[in-house]
């Protein structure tokens, strides 16, 4: 009896040590593994890259907005946009056009 309690206690102990092998190997190299983490965290530091972009060129945008705005209409602004947006010129001038 004694015998046969050792090698159900072995079976055990191997059946545990296989196991924890299984989810330590599948912590390393399984689909959710550390790789995966690591391209999480490239894809974290990417879009917070574009998120700063995008509140940076935000915030360039709500200046003119405010700048657009009746109790602030900056001439030189309203002419800028109306000449690049609108394509409007005054009629003595000569457009030239230079696209890099």
């Amino acid at each position: 009896m004694l015998m046969r309690l050792r090698r159900f206690d072995w079976l055990v102990t191997l059946g545990c040590l296989a196991l924890l092998g299984y989810f330590a190997w599948y912590a390393f190299e399984g689909p959710r593994g550390y790789q995966y983490l690591d391209a999480l965290h490239q894809n974290k530091a990417r879009l917070e890259a574009q998120l700063a972009e995008s509140r940076s060129r935000q915030g360039v945008m709500e200046g003119k907005v405010v700048l657009m705005r009746p109790e602030h209409i900056d001439p030189d602004m309203l002419e800028e946009l109306a000449r690049t947006q609108l394509e409007l010129s005054r009629p003595n001038e000569l457009i030239v056009r230079y696209d890099p």
